[in-house]
């Protein structure tokens, strides 16, 4: 059985490089972002200190690829120049080390030999401040997914900060994140210090997508195994729903694994087509991940009414929808039964904003037979597959 199985035909050269986690070493339409990253941190290279830079951008619009080629070329010139080793850069996932001692104890945990777990966080402080003024370092600490940081306000502060009493060397910060309101939640002593400079990732077009896949699938699949209508029609799903490139290329991996289970020589629209029923979880789970907690909460308010209330409310167009002022009431309980704080009425419409910029939600002003106006608001995804997703994560 393993011998047959080796021996069966794919549709597939290269599998790997058809994954949402693949990495080429060439990213198409980002070429402005690439420069911009560039002109910020290259002057450390000579010696010269840097400023900080925020970049954001909906999910799937390549901001850790880019920043990950950038490093990865600037690593590389590093090794080739002696004048410049003493530049050092670090990612730092933020959904792992989601403290401003973790972070801190990662960086000092790597540069010393010593293991620090356990030492105070100001004393682990002072140790890296220490390293770095001592071995005069230009650090630059790439921190992705920010938003997910606790402390965030005192994380960012602190290290933006620590350039003030560093004698020699110098600190540097880029931080990344999905969610495109998240600056405005900063302390504003964070935010101007973060905010020195900021890059915004749009989102991929329906014809961006294709060139995206299409280069995919000259390295991934073998020749003539993908039907260019394929192509285009999973670059339209995925500019669709949110111009997310991960999900353009999760399409085509899907639909190539279907082609194969079917013993078929060619991806077709056909398995574009139930790919996207097969993924639409996988998709919604990746999407869904990466929201704050409490926009979460929000959306989980949007699905649990959806699915369960019994009184329906029709919009002026006939659609069922449902109240702001009942999705917060029922958002508010969810905050307290996590034990978090509701937002302000504020911020909720802020969030509503937000998950309408994802797809997630669709919301309109009320119109004729509604007294006052409020925004109503429909669900704009299955509310049982994201229900299923939501309920495990918020334990209700």
């Amino acid at each position: 059985m393993f011998k047959s199985e080796l021996k069966r035909s794919s549709v597939f050269k290269n599998k790997d490089i058809v994954s949402p986690h693949y990495i080429p070493d060439i990213l198409p339409f980002r070429d402005d972002q690439i420069k911009e990253i560039i002109t910020n941190i290259a002057p450390a290279l000579s010696g010269k200190k840097i400023g900080n830079l925020f970049i954001y951008g909906k999910t799937g619009t390549g901001k850790t690829s880019t920043i990950r080629v950038v490093l990865a070329k600037m690593a590389e010139l590093i090794k080739e120049r002696t004048d410049c080793e003493s530049v050092i850069t670090t990612y730092i996932n933020c959904r792992n080390h989601n403290t401003k001692y973790r972070i801190i104890l990662k960086h000092i945990n790597d540069f010393d030999s010593h293991d620090y777990v356990g030492y105070s966080s100001s004393f682990v402080y002072d140790k890296l401040m220490d390293y770095i003024k001592n071995k005069k370092i230009a650090l630059i600490i790439v921190l992705d997914e920010i938003d997910l940081i606790k402390d965030v306000d005192e994380a960012v502060y602190s290290l933006t900060r620590a350039n003030d009493e560093l004698s020699s060397g110098s600190v540097s910060i880029i931080g990344i994140s999905n969610n495109v309101m998240f600056k405005q939640k900063l302390d504003p002593r964070t935010k101007s210090s973060l905010c020195e400079r900021e890059l915004v990732f749009p989102p991929y077009n329906a014809g961006e997508l294709t060139k995206i896949l299409q280069d995919r699938t000259a390295e991934g699949f073998n020749e003539n195994c993908v039907d260019d209508s394929a192509i285009r029609l999973a670059s339209a799903y995925a500019a669709q729903e949110s111009g997310d490139a991960r999900t353009a290329i999760l399409l085509l991996l899907r639909a190539g694994e279907l082609a194969d289970e079917n013993n078929e020589i060619q991806v077709v629209e056909a398995h574009v087509r139930d790919a996207k029923k097969r993924v639409e979880k996988d998709i919604l789970l990746d999407m869904v991940g990466t929201l704050p907690e409490q926009l979460q909460y929000v959306l989980f308010a949007v699905t649990r009414l959806t699915k369960y209330r019994t009184q329906t409310v029709l919009s002026h167009n006939g659609e069922d929808v449902l109240y702001s002022g009942e999705v917060y009431g029922e958002y508010y309980k969810i905050a307290k039964t996590q034990g978090k704080n509701p937002v302000s009425l504020k911020w909720f419409k802020q969030y509503l904003d937000e998950l309408e910029l994802y797809g997630l939600i669709a919301t309109t002003l009320s119109g004729k037979g509604v007294r006052g106006t409020t925004t109503l608001i429909k669900l704009g995804v299955d509310a049982s597959i994201l229900n299923t997703i939501l309920e495990p994560k918020i334990n209700m």
